[in-house]
């Protein structure tokens, strides 16, 4: 074994722990999954300007590469910066749990146009359509997550630069893509935007400070 794979080991040893921390994803999507499952009286709330958004079915691809997405990323933030990866997890998790209350309480659904197969890409909007019932719609969950990892990026230093396009470009693509392809309204987006922003924040803030009391300590 070479210096470089021993080093490459290493790693992996000490982030292990740390990825396991991901299991929580799956955990979150095993609720969201049981909710959706149970439908109850829902609401719409589309707008005016929704009704003029155009139902785009290669929307369908960034919308389904989301999984990778979010996953891929977030494994990244862990090897580049440990404190980024757990910052973005408690952002995910505490957003997501906040939408669930929502969705037990406010349950919103979305119109979605009837398709057929001559339309492009018809099996995957289809296979999305049948998988995922059109409720439990605000906030999105696919926006939340998405702007994280577009939040989360801002703080990862040293990165490639292909990734400060590809992270911020192709999550833009999936974010429009729940508009495009009627899985979502506007209000769900901005909600989401919305919730990421204040979670973030808030958490961001709180880490700042602990950071901040930690040096003075050390100071004396």
């Amino acid at each position: 074994m070479d210096i470089k794979e021993g080093k490459t080991l290493e790693t992996l040893k000490r982030k292990f722990p740390f990825l396991l921390l991901l299991l929580i994803i799956p955990a979150l999507g095993f609720i969201y999954t049981v909710l959706n499952e149970n439908p109850r009286r829902a609401t719409s709330i589309s707008t005016a300007l929704d009704q003029h958004i155009p139902f785009i079915p290669v929307f369908i691809i960034p919308y389904i590469i989301w999984y990778a997405y979010v996953l891929g990323y977030l494994i990244y933030f862990c090897f580049k910066d440990t404190k980024v990866y757990i910052k973005s997890l408690i952002t995910i998790t505490i957003g997501e749990c906040i939408c669930f209350i929502i969705f037990f309480y406010f349950q919103t659904t979305v119109n979605r146009p009837e398709i057929s197969p001559e339309v492009p890409f018809y099996h995957l909007v289809n296979f999305i359509y049948e998988n995922d019932r059109p409720f439990n719609c605000f906030p999105s969950i696919h926006v939340l997550t998405t702007y994280v990892i577009m939040l989360a990026s801002l703080h990862i230093k040293n990165k490639h630069p292909l990734h400060s396009i590809l992270i911020q470009g192709m999550g833009s693509l999936i974010i429009l893509s729940t508009l495009f392809v009627k899985q979502h309204v506007i209000w769900d987006m901005v909600g989401s935007m919305f919730l990421v922003s204040y979670i973030y924040g808030i958490i961001f803030e709180l880490v700042n400070i602990r950071i901040a009391q930690k040096a003075k300590t050390v100071e004396k």
